[in-house]
């Protein structure tokens, strides 16, 4: 009985590092597909404007033949590149400033916690318009913008993770040793919340690529020549009224297919990291 309890134990977490392998490959295949794709194959082609879907274009073409399911393709990579750059860093400001609240304490906590209720006070749809906007729109303008938005949540986390750890007992004998708060904080306290770290940088994924979308739907981020699944759905917009639904339904369902799995992502890996989930 044991042995069977143990296999299931097995099967379950084989299961689920599967599961998160299949759909890490499938969002890189996506972005590479991107990457290298030949601009060609999106390019305009007067000779096949406003086709419905067939076998030839499976999501149609567009107003200038463009096929959409290229186009949407691109986009998406596009997307995802971008929000894996923006939520990186992010990730990367919230690790940071939430071990330097926690370890140092005093002034740096409370500058930290101002700056986190402050960002967090304004919308961030708002802050990423007025951000991109300042910076002048563009790749540059969508990047800095998400990253400088999204950092707060994760901060908030890893401070609170932070001090719980660093009032355990291994910490407090370092301290005595007269090891600095840095080097603790580097050598004792990082590697507890790298799990939480990990989760959090996947999980800001989806919500990088949809403010992504959203930000160069209305038009502040990624210039019009930009293949971008919010500037497909920006010019959708302009021409479902003739009846053209497939330009906004399949790169809408990507979008949202796309973001779901990212959201899976982060639900698998932090079954495995959770010491609890994980003997599940």
């Amino acid at each position: 009985m044991k042995n069977i309890f143990i296999k299931q134990k097995g099967n379950r977490r084989r299961g689920t590092v599967i599961l998160a392998a299949v759909i890490l490959l499938l969002l890189i295949v996506i972005a590479v597909a991107g990457i290298v794709m030949n601009p060609e194959l999106y390019a305009p082609d007067y000779s096949a404007k406003k086709l419905v879907p067939s076998f030839a274009h499976p999501f149609g073409t567009d107003y200038l033949g463009r096929d959409m399911f290229f186009r949407s393709v691109k986009g998406l990579s596009t997307s995802i590149l971008i929000g894996t750059l923006a939520a990186g860093v992010s990730a990367l400001m919230a690790l940071v400033f939430g071990l330097l609240a926690a370890t140092l304490g005093g002034f740096v906590d409370q500058i930290v916690s101002y700056f986190v209720d402050l960002f967090m006070g304004i919308p961030h749809m708002v802050l990423l318009m007025l951000i991109s906007f300042l910076l002048g729109g563009g790749l540059k303008g969508v990047v800095i913008g998400i990253a400088l938005t999204h950092w707060p949540n994760l901060t908030r986390v890893i401070r609170a993770e932070v001090m719980q750890v660093r009032n355990s007992q291994y910490v407090k004998t370092s301290l005595k040793f007269g090891t600095s708060k840095i080097k603790v904080g580097l050598y004792h306290i990082v590697p507890h919340v790298l799990p939480q770290f990990l989760v959090g940088l996947i999980l800001l994924f989806p919500h990088a690529v949809l403010h992504e979308a959203g930000l160069t739907f209305l038009g502040f981020g990624l210039s019009l020549d930009t293949p971008a699944i919010g500037i497909i759905l920006s010019e959708a917009l302009k021409h479902i009224a003739t009846g053209m639904w497939w330009l906004v339904f399949f790169p809408g369902i990507m979008l949202v297919m796309v973001v779901m799995l990212f959201d899976k992502l982060g639900e698998q890996v932090r079954l495995l990291l959770d010491p609890g989930s994980a003997q599940e």
